[in-house]
């Protein structure tokens, strides 16, 4: 199926229209309200539609859920990884039944295009997790050397009960990037989406249990961070954490496991990504193309997005050009048409914040394309894609993340340059290096201090490489089998027959 046409196709409007939502959480097998029976309101941001009455969830509710994923632990953990991997395998299928579904509820929830939804994000989402269903019984145990009358055993054993808090950026891809490596390995997993982006994580639970997967084993407590997920954080009960998000709540989740029980912790705590074009790129069209991706692609919503664009002088102004004419691809459309560009941002009040950035560039510096605000369906959380300049590398723009379609362009004259001002930063996610010169190019990628670096490309990953950074970005890895590390820990038996 050509999945752009059928995107094109469809009457989403219509489907939006039609489609019946179940905000209550998901515990021990079922939907289940919230203790208190509160509820809130989840609003799209495209058209400020209500789309479901959440449950508000709080700590009694996570206590249940920690409880019901304890009760389920021993008989997943025991069932087999043949077990578990079919188990997934069927999940996996029934996601792919249901994809349409789980891509318009990831657009009305988060704004961003169904075009993108069908194509990447539901699609990415059974991808991982057929990718770590496979895996699951393929992990191999050591046996180490050790002296004359003895054998030891190594095996890798689940750490237990899971807890996961994920963004709303990608809500249902980063559950997935969470919750399968975690259940694949014989974990049981409690996990609180975003507030703003519950729908279609809530939906996969249900599809969870239809494929067979025990009661207990995935369960999905919607509400607050400072309720449900500071309750997570803080429960004796659970084991590990998984967290993607940002580094001041990063650093709250490392208190928390130091003053509760020492739960293991995996923090992917965002970014500011730079990407480096030097002179002697050979495709420079090519290279402006995949800057705007890199920058402004999910509406800049992207903890990896580069946006500090760091070009050689000799060429600045004939990239700034080609760029501008890159970034008329990402312009804001109707979410739901079908079409090409960018969706809406996750709220009015986040669109907000990105616009006091955008006119904070414009008066200590320039805006150089961009930086309009836009009404579609009467929603204002449409931005352009902005690109601003003239701003010192010590300013702000430089160093904190915006979270929006929103990038700065920067000149630089030598590669000692190029590598001081694209490491002069407190995180270290992701990079991007432009050049011709193969050996400048591995040079520059050992010098940058990025968990990725993609030479002649932005922003690249797949299932089978880590994605996590260095400095406050946080520690931890994603996808690949390093996320098994974050989920299983070491055990050695010894046996001692002579």
């Amino acid at each position: 199926m050509n999945t752009t046409s059928t995107a094109l196709s469809f009457d989403w409007h219509g489907r939006a229209d039609a489609l019946a939502v179940d905000g209550r959480a998901f515990v021990d097998g079922r939907r289940a309200a919230a203790g208190t029976g509160l509820t809130r309101p989840t609003i799209s941001p495209i058209d400020g539609r209500v789309l479901a009455e959440l449950a508000a969830c709080g700590a009694d509710d996570v206590d249940l859920a920690v409880a019901a994923a304890r009760r389920a632990f021993p008989a997943w953990a025991r069932c087999g990884a043949e077990k578990r991997k079919a188990l997934l395998l069927s999940l996996a299928a029934l996601m792919e039944q249901h994809a349409d579904e789980l891509a318009l509820l990831e657009t009305l929830d988060s704004g961003k295009p169904i075009l993108q939804t069908t194509t990447v994000d539901v699609p990415g989402a059974i991808s991982t997790l057929r990718w770590y269903a496979e895996a699951a019984d393929k992990q191999n145990g050591e046996l180490p050397a050790v002296p004359p009358g003895a054998t030891a055993l190594v095996t890798r054993e689940p750490l237990g009960v899971v807890a996961a808090i994920v963004p709303w950026n990608f809500p249902l891809e980063i559950a997935v990037w969470k919750l399968a490596p975690a259940l694949a390995s014989g974990n049981t997993v409690v996990l609180k989406p975003a507030e703003q982006t519950s729908l279609s994580v809530l939906r996969l639970a249900e599809l969870a249990a239809e494929a067979g997967l025990p009661d207990g084993v995935l369960n999905i407590i919607a509400g607050t961070g400072r309720e449900v997920g500071a309750a997570l954080a803080h429960h004796m009960d659970v084991d590990a954490l998984a967290f993607t998000g940002s580094t001041a709540v990063s650093r709250t989740l490392l208190e928390a496991s130091g003053r509760s029980n020492l739960k293991r912790l995996s923090l992917e705590a965002g970014g500011k990504s730079s990407n480096i074009i030097f002179a002697d790129t050979s495709d420079l069209p090519e290279a402006a193309a995949k800057a705007a991706f890199g920058a402004f692609y999910n509406q800049g919503q992207v903890c990896s997005a580069n946006s500090r664009i760091l070009v050689q002088r000799d060429i600045h102004d004939e990239f700034a050009s080609l760029l501008a004419d890159a970034a008329a691809g990402y312009r804001p459309e109707d979410p739901l048409a079908g079409l090409d560009g960018n969706g809406a941002l996750i709220s009015s009040a986040h669109a907000d914040d990105v616009e006091g950035w955008i006119r904070r560039g414009r008066a200590e510096g320039e805006v150089l394309f961009g930086g309009e605000r836009r009404e579609i369906h009467g929603s204002d959380a449409y931005l352009e894609p902005t690109l601003l300049g003239g701003l010192g590398a010590d300013h702000d723009v430089h160093r904190d993340e915006i979270f929006g379609p929103v990038a700065v362009l920067h000149a630089f004259d030598s590669e000692e340059e190029a590598v001081r001002l694209a490491n002069a930063t407190d995180y270290g996610l992701a990079a991007s290096v432009w050049t011709s010169n193969l050996s400048r190019g591995h040079r520059v990628a050992g010098e940058l201090l990025a968990g990725t670096v993609s030479v002649n490309t932005v922003d690249a990953l797949g299932n089978t490489t880590p994605f996590g950074g260095f400095k406050q970005s946080g520690f931890g890895r994603d996808l690949s089998l390093h996320a098994f590390d974050n989920y299983t820990a070491p055990k050695t038996t010894w046996i001692q027959f002579g």
